[in-house]
């Protein structure tokens, strides 16, 4: 259980007084936000994920985010919704595997835009909530955030374990406490494709956007109104 591990007093790297973290969603933000907070680091939360589809899923996870933000009383900041942007980087990379070359990307993109804004706001250190997650590659992550600080003399990408001492539990269990929205894909239309089919393959029903929140049972083959699952718009569009 995650209570079994103490907290350890985090401190930001070469003695900076504060830090961006770059946020992709509360789920993955929770632990690393009350882990910063009990260290008393004063941090800004960066929310830039214009890879997120379709809309509703990314306004969805957004609104959360805020909601913990405004919790905690830590500064927020919404970054563009420029999902053209992101489709026009992703063009030719439709069929990439999870964690492929898609995904270094997407976290390119997201780092890039990230550093630009600590530089621009008198940041030296920048990190993310991406990392925490057992779905993705730590490795990969901390790359794309390395090569993005190193575009500006002086800034520094953290790229602190958030898993270890029992930090990938009290993400669940913070999750839990404050019912937070479970998605049930990575975020971007591809991922959300593929994880369908998946699904499909295994007799279980398709994703239902803005249905299941940590602490509740999933719900399983009820009437959804069609506002909850996408659209075929935007299925034909990752095909």
């Amino acid at each position: 259980m995650a209570q079994d591990h103490p907290r350890t007093i985090l401190v930001l790297p070469e003695r900076a007084d504060k830090l961006l973290l770059h946020t992709c969603c509360a789920p993955c933000s929770g632990e690393v936000m009350e882990a910063l907070s009990a260290s008393g680091i004063d941090y800004t939360l960066f929310f830039y994920n214009p890879n997120i589809h379709p809309q509703r899923e990314y306004l969805i996870r957004k609104d959360e985010n805020i909601r913990f933000a405004d919790k905690h009383r830590v500064p927020f900041v919404d970054g563009d919704y420029d999902s053209d942007n992101w489709f026009a980087r992703a063009k030719g990379m439709e069929r990439e595997p999870e964690r492929g070359i898609r995904c270094t990307m997407c976290f390119d993109m997201r780092f890039e835009r990230t550093a630009l804004y600590a530089h621009e706001h008198g940041f030296s250190v920048i990190s993310s909530s991406l990392a925490i997650s057992r779905w993705k590659n730590k490795d990969q992550i901390n790359n794309s955030g390395r090569r993005a600080a190193g575009h500006y003399p002086g800034m520094t990408y953290w790229d602190y374990n958030w898993r270890k001492n029992g930090g990938a539990a009290r993400m669940i269990d913070i999750s839990k406490r404050e019912r937070f929205y479970q998605q049930e894909y990575c975020g971007c239309i591809y991922s959300l494709r593929d994880t369908n089919k998946h699904r499909q393959g295994q007799g279980r029903d398709i994703i239902r956007i803005g249905l299941n929140f940590y602490g509740d049972e999933v719900q399983q083959n009820q009437h959804i109104d069609s506002d909850d699952t996408p659209t075929a718009g935007d299925v034909s569009a990752a095909i």
